[in-house]
């Protein structure tokens, strides 16, 4: 239920209610027929375990994963003496496609490294089980299945504790069966190149686990590749009324001993009983929840956001790994797992975070941030290895220890990679203002970055730098005409943010000498690709974007690097409208489903929220599977996409809940705007706490098509500038010393203190 308070009256007018905290059950998921697939199933996680609820009973299945469960084995083709970036320019030259691809494309078809899988528990209940309906309480993260004769099933991860647990209330047997991956099955389908799934389970060619059991618990140890092994435990208890078990996962890493650490972990959640460990376990949602809130006219938008944000929520903690493609949800299948899983830094892993920043859920973003640091001496290693440049470069398909995989490779040898995931350093610094952060991360990451891309880039006879290698993910796909003769936008609005905000945050740590110097070498830079009649972007250098592509990243200047902004004036916004117009043109036939999500950010970044909010429903509803997952291909039958295949990924659906943010604030320019760009048809709208750079927390409301509060909370202070949201009608403040505040009538300037509360009221 969707929680209210009303604010003090200020010049005898009554602020109307906001809403916020838990989502409405309407929110979750509800099923009428079971879901009989694994990537329909109702996912729980907690940034660490993850489980996929499914079946009608007969069994009902709980797929389990775990977010460090990799196949970590090298990749031998990178060890070899043609492994460089020397040797990738020669080729290219050379056209000699088919080494290229045998060298470098080819061994993502290797069986590892890859995400590897927990098992499954499958548990029958009596003979006669019906299933009757099953949901997802996202307040609660808790799935519940009901079956006949009053019997019901409910299931969760804990939030916060490394254990899982099941109740089933029914006075019938459970059979229980707790099944391992078949690593060491009969191989059906081997790993090779050129496959989303790079074949069987059994393609890594483990041993059979080793499986014990008793009248009350069942486990397995499983040897993996290199020494590294996980173990399973499932621990139970039955009462006349009920069945509770529990479940842990645990790994050599953590523990000598990890099938004595998976049964502890069980021991301890059936020890402390299923409603205390839910009690727990809802208290962390409960504050999750309080972060943020949103509530606008299209039920349809709306549910999703709060989908994705549960989702977020399950996936992104600051303590464990980050989410991969399928963050902690691996597929169920017996097969490796679609693009093996991994960290892809082309646009996946960071479309997963851009939620987090607005949304004002920094904390999952800093789980991010935190991987890439603590894995910056391999990527630094590599860079120095592939490269042979100093300074900071990041491979664009990663394992989980942040080594090279392999894949097309204009993109998984990019140079630009890092600077990409650089963004995601500064946004952090932006959006907290962590003073601390700015000196010891983010900075000291954008400096290496820059000065990689200063070593890598060479000077042409016009004095402008360019780069030996150019590419624009995913166009012209891995043939040797992905190869641009000049560089392109994509690694071209890279360079140029990086090197400026590297002198931004220079300045901001006093070291202006360095300022100077990526000020500089930004100048030695040429300008993005424009058409000079239509004034478009374009991919490259007299080369438009052709036809109908999934990734827009020749448009990375727009969004999400704003280095061409709305704000900017006339000249921009042609920009703008031009390249958003060049899009429409060459058609979606060739969209993925995150393609919509995308281009709901740059719609909104556009000003345009009636583009934006057709994106975003397109999406919902043609792109995702029942249980909210994005599956990549249009499932809708109407044309969206001429793609129709179904791999699960996850950056499409957080992406899509930025664009919602994007929609109802804007604070990328340094000017705070409400509801920049809507729909006109949106009266009514609300949200509670987004986050805006500065660290501000705003929340405002909107009746009848006009902003009647705003509300702004400072956490670390400093001066606030709002886009006037009232127009010529008039305001009423509280909480603003006159001496700390202008107003031009078009922008409303505050310095705050940290910790100061800013109202503003529409006067009648």
């Amino acid at each position: 239920m969707v929680k209210t308070y009303l604010s003090s009256t200020l010049a005898g007018l009554a602020i109307a209610a906001l809403a916020y905290g838990q989502p409405e059950a309407e929110h979750g998921l509800h099923y009428k027929t079971p879901a009989i697939v694994w990537d329909e199933a109702f996912p729980l996680g907690n940034g660490l375990l993850g489980a996929l609820v499914w079946g009608d009973g007969k069994p009902l299945r709980i797929s389990l994963d775990r977010t460090d469960l990799w196949d970590l084995r090298p990749v031998p083709e990178f060890h070899g003496k043609d492994y460089s970036y020397r040797t990738m320019r020669q080729w290219v030259k050379e056209g000699r496609l088919a080494d290229l691809h045998r060298l470098y494309d080819d061994p993502y078809g290797n069986p590892g490294p890859t995400k590897i899988p927990a098992g499954r528990i499958e548990l029958t209940i009596g003979d006669d089980a019906v299933f009757e309906s099953a949901s997802l309480d996202i307040a609660s993260a808790t799935a519940t299945v009901e079956f006949g004769n009053n019997c019901k099933a409910e299931v969760f991860v804990h939030a916060s504790e490394q254990f899982g647990m099941i109740r089933i209330n029914s006075a019938q047997d459970v059979s229980v069966k707790l099944l391992a991956p078949p690593f060491a099955g009969k191989i059906t389908d081997d790993a090779g190149p050129g496959k989303i799934s790079a074949g069987d389970l059994a393609s890594l060619r483990y041993e059979a686990p080793i499986e014990s059991g008793g009248d009350n618990w069942t486990d397995y140890l499983q040897q993996g590749w290199g020494g590294f092994k996980f173990a399973v435990a499932l621990c139970w208890r039955k009462s006349e009324t009920a069945w509770i078990g529990a479940w842990s996962i645990a790994t050599s890493k953590e523990s000598e001993e990890p099938l004595k650490t998976a049964r502890s972990n069980c021991e301890k959640a059936l020890q402390a009983g299923f409603s205390n460990s839910l009690s727990t376990h809802w208290q962390w949602w409960d504050s999750y929840w309080e972060k943020s809130s949103i509530q606008i006219p299209n039920k349809i938008i709306e549910r999703q956001w709060y989908l994705e944000m549960y989702k977020f929520g399950a996936a992104a903690r600051s303590d464990t790994p980050p989410i991969s493609l399928q963050g902690p949800w691996t597929a169920d299948d017996m097969k490796i797992p679609p693009w093996k899983g991994d960290y892809h830094h082309d646009l996946n892993t960071e479309l997963c975070y851009w939620p987090a920043y607005s949304g004002n859920h920094l904390e999952g973003a800093l789980g991010f941030v935190k991987w890439l640091w603590e894995t910056r001496d391999n990527a630094k290693s590599w860079t120095q290895r592939f490269f042979d440049k100093p300074g900071l470069n990041v491979p664009m398909t990663a394992d989980l220890n942040q080594q090279q995989i392999g894949g097309w490779h204009q993109y998984t040898h990019s140079a630009t990679t890092a600077a990409w995931l650089a963004h995601h350093f500064y946004l952090q610094w932006r959006y907290s203002m962590d003073r601390d952060f700015l000196k010891n991360r983010a900075y000291p990451w954008l400096r290496e970055t820059s000065i990689f891309l200063e070593a890598i880039t060479e000077k042409g006879p016009d004095g402008k730098r360019m780069l030996p290698l150019s590419s624009s993910p995913e166009i012209n796909d891995n043939r040797l005409e992905a190869w641009f003769p000049t560089i392109t936008n994509y690694d071209l609005a890279l360079i140029r943010w990086v090197l400026e905000k590297t002198a931004e945050l220079a300045n901001k740590t006093g070291n202006y000498e360095e300022a100077r110097r990526w000020r500089k070498v930004l100048f030695e830079m040429p300008d993005l690709a424009i058409d000079p009649k239509s004034k478009k972007l374009l991919v490259a250098k007299d080369y438009p974007l052709a036809a109908s592509h999934r990734h827009f990243s020749h448009l990375m200047a727009i969004h999400p690097l704003g280095l061409i902004c709305w704000e900017n004036g006339p000249q921009d916004r042609a920009i703008i409208r031009t390249s958003m117009a060049d899009l429409e043109k060459n058609g979606t036939s060739q969209w993925c489903g995150y393609s919509f999500s995308w281009l709901a950010n740059l719609a909104a970044r556009a000003r345009d929220g009636e583009k934006a909010e057709m994106a975003l429903e397109i999406f919902s509803t043609a792109f995702c599977l029942r249980n909210s997952f994005h599956c990549n291909g249009d499932q809708s039958g109407k044309g969206y996409s001429n793609f129709r295949y179904r791999p699960f990924t996850l950056e499409g659906n957080f992406a899509a809940a930025a664009g919602l943010q994007e929609m109802l604030l804007q604070s990328y320019s340094g000017k705070i705007r409400l509801f920049p760009a809507v729909p006109a048809d949106w009266k009514d709208i609300s949200f509670k706490t987004l986050r805006a750079e500065g660290a501000f927390l705003v929340s405002s409301e909107r009746r009848d098509g006009q902003t009647q509060t705003v509300t702004i909370i400072s956490e670390k202070g400093g001066v606030c500038r709002l886009e006037n949201p009232f127009g010529k009608n008039g305001y009423e403040s509280k909480g603003i010393e006159r001496t700390a505040f202008s107003d031009s009538g078009h922008s409303l300037v505050v310095s705050t203190s940290a910790g100061q509360k800013i109202t503003l009221i529409r006067k009648p």
